[in-house]
């Protein structure tokens, strides 16, 4: 990562939230199309060695995003999240469970509220992602499953992305 790029991560465990502040060195309109076309998605969604691969997605509030993060060993470890609220550019919010391939929610694992905040300033792009969990129980086990480790590896791997669409004129 580019060491002059803003990144925090921050555990408030008084209101069960993570809150990572991300910056890329990119204009807005094309960090905001990584973070929405599953094209772009499968490029840096999971931390090396494993990938991503969406199953389906309709980004429009009332859609979801299905994907597996598949690790090396090619077994897949499913993900949904449900869009409920998207102003263009600005944010999108909504749910985020583990599941199965066919997106029915495990009751076992983590389940999770997101909002994404994208703002611009100075040729770069500020992402602020608040993740809400009903207990620090649940923020915990997040954790300790190497939420924090494994998202910023995929937002490195967004840095890569972002570099390769800019040269090919995206």
């Amino acid at each position: 990562m580019n060491s002059n790029l803003k990144f925090d991560f921050v555990v408030n465990k008084e209101n069960n939230t993570i809150v990572v502040k991300r910056e890329f060195a990119a204009d807005l309109a094309l960090v905001w199309e990584a973070w929405t076309n599953p094209e772009i998605l499968d490029q840096w969604w999971a931390p090396k060695p494993c990938i991503a691969e969406t199953k389906t997605m309709d980004f429009r509030e009332g859609g979801f995003w299905l994907y597996a993060m598949i690790i090396p060993e090619n077994q897949k470890h499913w993900g949904r999240q449900d869009f409920e609220k998207i102003a263009l550019h600005e944010y999108f919010s909504g749910t985020d469970v583990f599941c199965d391939e066919n997106g029915f929610v495990n009751p076992e694992l983590p389940k999770g509220r997101f909002e994404n905040v994208f703002s611009e300033a100075g040729g770069k792009t500020l992402v602020t992602i608040i993740s809400t969990h009903n207990s620090f129980e649940d923020i915990e086990e997040m954790i300790k499953m190497g939420f924090k480790e494994g998202f910023t590896m995929a937002l490195e791997n967004l840095d890569e992305v972002l570099l390769t669409l800019k040269n090919n004129g995206k």
